[in-house]
């Protein structure tokens, strides 16, 4: 089972799209979405780089509130949940 984190969406440059979580940035391929994809947007995004799904903010913004309450309590792995 994999985790998805959130990831907000900086850029858009054709088929790659430049997001950031947790203070981290990264490019990903948009090209398993059928969907356009703007700065602001929220995607998940899988372990080899590629979006696969975009999500609304309210969602995204639980989530991440929820995986900060996690690392908060001292596990900086998320295996560990």
């Amino acid at each position: 089972m994999c985790l998805a984190v959130p990831s907000r969406v900086l850029a858009v440059d054709g088929a790659v799209a430049t997001v950031e979580a947790f203070g981290q940035r990264r490019k990903v391929s948009l090209l398993l979405l059928d969907e356009p994809v703007q700065p602001g947007d929220y995607l998940l995004v899988q372990a080899g780089g590629h979006a696969f799904e975009r999500v609304d903010e309210e969602s995204a913004q639980a989530s991440l509130a929820l995986m900060e309450q996690v690392l908060a309590l001292g596990g900086a792995d998320l295996r560990a949940w």
